[in-house]
């Protein structure tokens, strides 16, 4: 009995004395965290999607404290509203930043893309894209297995059954950038956001010729190059057979759309504008024949009347 009282009363003594060695430890390298950290998480969302580029709205209240430049910290879910009201509690200027929206940029639908084969694995893009091209002759187009969808935290991204594309909901998507991340096709790309979620973009991302684009998907890109010649805002450049808009320069004017041969061209939010319709060639106007001159009128001749002969009579 006195080994086992002894015993506890040892085992006593020693965790006092840890705790004591403990918090004097902890008092002389404690770190003093500033206290604004705290009320700067508050500001933020709290949806620690990791698009600020940090991994948390925690790391990022941090960085928002501690920096005195913030002008490349930007959360985009709170967007500028958020970074408005963070700026101002810490009296520091917020970066101006304009909205953005993820954008598919893959029109390859079912009736545009026919299949040449089929997939039994895995129902995911990373490991399919990793496997082979697709199911289609298009090794830049969506695959539709929609790890896009499991990355959004928002429920802002589907992949539709009838078309097997990725759609965006622009309503919900707060453009973290998750999607962007989650694609391995790179389809999927943050565009400028236009009010009344307004947008013109080239739904085709294929570098291939423009014969084995047609050959692949009806709705693909063939670098014709019409889009550029219409843009009067120097917004299309055409590079290794693939048009693209720059959202920047793109003043919505909607003529490449009504040039582009194959569809390419998406137009959201919009009416497309009438097309002109096509005047006729005019025919060459045949010279008039002039009608052939009557011949002139022989001058009638009056006959002149015989005067009767009168014989003269001699008197004899």
């Amino acid at each position: 009995m006195t080994v086992l009282i002894s015993t506890i009363l040892t085992l006593s003594v020693l965790g006092i004395l840890a705790a004591v060695i403990l918090y004097f430890v902890a008092q002389k390298f404690k770190v003093e965290e500033d206290p604004r950290i705290d009320e700067v998480e508050k500001m933020f969302p709290g949806a620690n999607c990791g698009g600020c580029g940090f991994a948390g709205c925690r790391a990022m209240a941090e960085a928002m404290v501690l920096r005195e430049d913030i002008s490349a910290l930007y959360c985009p879910v709170g967007g500028a509203e958020c970074m408005k009201s963070v700026a101002a509690y810490l009296g520091k200027v917020a970066p101006e930043k304009e909205p953005t929206v993820a954008t598919v940029r893959c029109g390859g639908v079912c009736s545009k893309r026919a299949k040449t084969n089929a997939y039994n694995g895995t129902k995911s893009c990373a490991i399919a894209s990793s496997l082979y091209v697709g199911e289609s002759g298009c090794a830049y187009g969506c695959l539709g297995y929609g790890d896009c969808v499991e990355a959004c935290a928002f429920d802002a991204i589907h992949v539709n059954p009838q078309t097997g594309i990725a759609e965006v909901d622009a309503e919900k998507c707060t453009a973290c950038g998750a999607c962007v991340k989650a694609c391995p096709k790179n389809i999927i790309e943050l565009r400028k956001k236009w009010p009344k979620n307004r947008a013109v973009y080239v739904s085709c991302v294929s570098k291939d010729k423009g014969a084995v684009t047609m050959k692949a998907c009806k709705a693909g890109c063939i670098g014709c190059g019409k889009c550029a010649k219409v843009c009067a805002f120097g917004a299309i450049t055409v590079e290794n057979g693939l048009a693209y808009i720059d959202p920047q320069k793109c003043k919505l004017c909607r003529k490449c759309v009504n040039e582009c041969p194959t569809g390419a061209i998406v137009l959201k939010g919009m009416d497309p504008l009438p097309k002109e319709p096509k005047t006729p060639a005019a025919k060459p106007a045949t010279p008039a024949v002039a009608p052939a001159a009557k011949p002139a009128a022989e001058p009638k001749v009056a006959e002149a009347k015989a005067e009767p002969k009168v014989e003269a009579t001699k008197n004899e």
